[in-house]
């Protein structure tokens, strides 16, 4: 039976085991999960939050990552500014970046989510309001949903994978994970 982990990924910590080539010390998945054989299957940037799924089945892993498979990835973004029906609706269509344009997304306006407090906390300017967005894409380029709101005028205060297909990140809280049955 394969292992699969769900794993609330903290703000700053690197989405693999080890931290090779940089001058720093950099907290890695190894500072967090003591679960031998199991892998990231994607990946989530050290500046972004939320779940990433570990497994020891390469089968599983492919079928999770791989863009070709259409698994839906869903985030909770807090944007800077108030986003107009026109721009929700550029990412709704598919928004060109500058490796192409996007697959349509599901994108809606959400109230703040009871999320855990970020440390550290992001940027809040007295002037600029931010709002909340529900995304949900189904391909997997690099910093695409931060390159998306930056190119719809909103750039990403912060970010949160909520759910990769039917996991999600109900009941599991920051820097900790659970087992679950495949």
């Amino acid at each position: 039976m394969p292992r699969l982990i769900l794993f609330n990924k903290p703000w700053g910590v690197l989405s693999q085991f080890t931290d090779r080539g940089s001058p720093t010390v950099r907290a890695t998945l190894s500072d967090f999960i003591a679960a031998p054989g199991v892998y990231p299957a994607g990946r989530l940037d050290r500046d972004s939050e939320g779940l990433l799924l570990l497994t020891d089945d390469g089968a599983l892993q492919a079928r999770i990552a791989d863009p070709r498979f259409k698994l839906a990835k869903t985030y909770l973004v807090q944007i800077e500014g108030e986003p107009a029906d026109e721009s929700l609706e550029a990412l709704r269509r598919g928004i060109r970046l500058n490796d192409g344009v996007t697959r349509p997304a599901e994108v809606a306006r959400i109230p703040p989510p009871a999320l855990w407090p970020r440390d550290p906390p992001i940027r809040v300017r007295q002037s600029i309001p931010d709002a909340w967005l529900s995304v949900t894409l189904r391909e997997g380029r690099n910093r695409q949903v931060r390159r998306m709101t930056a190119a719809a005028g909103h750039p990403t205060l912060r970010l949160v994978r909520w759910a990769i297909g039917a996991w999600t990140l109900a009941d599991i809280a920051p820097a900790t994970w659970r087992e679950v049955e495949v």
